[in-house]
């Protein structure tokens, strides 16, 4: 997969995309991530990639031409069909997005900047509009790095065992079970039994169980289409599912 990023501070990505799992996977060739500066496609003695708002009002637009340019300079290598803006008005990444993304041969992500970009930007080059959440960032380039690791873990080979991505929270639409490793007795706390008798069916069995059990208190609103084991899961834990009635009380 190839991840073209149009940023203003392409420093910014060097130290992550340098280490781990992610380094890994750009040294093997699994994922390919590629930095282009918009200020590279400018035409002023200033590299100027912003301009006042019409209308008036605070802050700086990101201009038109250098975020074309430096999109169409990737004509051959990418093939443009997938171009995502980072925007607090986009759809909310989550897994599910992630998994979407990771099946794509090629993205865009364009990274905003000052008070965003030209809304032509938008209606002509972007197809998609991305956040990471209800919260104000002062660019794109940290929403860019959430994108880019969460989707290169969906990759094939990128992580060496696929059981720990499917272990992941929210692959399977809840968040994740307690972890344990040695040593088995801690300050007076003890490993759970169950995680050290090499029962694998009653191991997969309690770490659903530990997984409805965190979801159910953090995050009711991920029980959605669980199956009847689930539910029986549930009734042990003594967990009540909210329903329309209560939700909107």
């Amino acid at each position: 997969m190839r991840i073209d990023v149009l940023t203003l501070f392409p420093e910014a990505f060097m130290p992550m995309l340098r280490i781990g799992v992610l380094g890994r996977a750009l040294e093997e060739g699994l994922l390919t991530v590629s930095l282009t500066n918009p200020r590279d496609f400018t035409h002023d003695r200033r590299r100027t990639v912003d301009d006042t708002p019409y209308g008036g009002g605070a802050g700086m637009v990101m201009r038109c031409e250098p975020l074309t340019e430096a999109a169409d300079s990737l004509i051959g290598v990418n093939s443009l069909e997938h171009v995502v803006l980072l925007s607090p008005r986009g759809r909310v990444f989550n897994q599910q997005v992630a998994r979407e993304l990771a099946g794509l041969r090629d993205i865009v992500l364009i990274c905003a900047r000052y008070e965003g970009v030209d809304e032509r930007v938008s209606q002509q080059l972007v197809t998609d509009e991305i956040s990471i959440g209800d919260y104000v960032l002062s660019g794109g380039e940290s929403a860019a790095l959430v994108l880019i690791e969460a989707i290169s873990r969906m990759l094939p080979g990128v992580v060496g065992s696929w059981e720990s991505v499917e272990t992941d929270s929210f692959f399977h639409g809840l968040l994740g079970p307690p972890q344990y490793t040695r040593p088995p007795q801690f300050k007076g706390d003890n490993v759970p039994q169950v995680l050290l008798e090499g029962n694998h069916a009653a191991i997969r069995r309690w770490r659903r169980k530990e997984a409805l059990r965190v979801t159910h208190a953090r995050r009711p609103d991920l029980l959605q289409q669980l199956s009847e084991e689930d539910l029986e899961l549930l009734a042990e834990l003594g967990a009540e599912l909210p329903t329309p009635e209560k939700e909107n009380e």
